[in-house]
């Protein structure tokens, strides 16, 4: 068996085996479980059994990065994906969360080795109106969707590079 080979059967290995928490914050989760619905969707179409596949929710973004040191540091879950909107609602505030939760979320990667992925997004003028909301509605679809896609694509990385790291070296 030749070593792309190898590679493969372990990538896809690693995807059908892995146990993925999805964190969605409930401010504003009629746009934000679009992210996290699209993200389960993929994930199963990329072969992720739904039994495989948790969804937690939070009540804001602010506390993702907490729930997902949780979840990585149980040593349960092999990645875990954050969504959330950050408003823009006039003051300051919003460009402090964001840079909290993606920083939060950054750290938790690094200090545990679980890819933690992030939707957790700041939209630009985000109002009320039933335009607008239709607009981010489908924004995050396709943003839970991309997600999904990093996921798969980060597990079957490692999977790959834990193959060629157990391999013996062949002089």
């Amino acid at each position: 068996m030749n070593q792309t080979m190898t590679h493969t059967i372990a990538s896809n290995a690693a995807l059908q085996q892995a146990r993925i928490a999805i964190i969605s914050a409930n401010w504003h989760s009629d746009v934000v479980h679009q992210a996290r619905d699209a993200c389960a969707r993929q994930l199963q179409t990329l072969g992720v059994a739904p039994a495989r596949i948790h969804q937690i929710e939070v009540p804001g973004a602010f506390e993702i990065p907490l729930m997902a040191k949780k979840l990585a540091e149980s040593g349960k879950f092999d990645a875990v994906i954050g969504c959330a909107v950050i408003v823009n609602g006039g003051i300051y505030h919003h460009e402090f969360v964001s840079t909290a939760v993606v920083d939060g979320l950054m750290r938790v990667q690094l200090g545990t080795g679980v890819p933690v992925f992030s939707v957790a997004l700041t939209p630009y003028n985000f109002q009320p109106s039933e335009d607008l909301q239709g607009f981010f509605r489908q924004h995050f679809i396709k943003k839970g969707m991309e997600a999904a896609d990093a996921c798969a694509q980060t597990l079957a990385a490692h999977a790959n590079v834990d193959a060629l790291l157990s391999e013996t070296v062949q002089a």
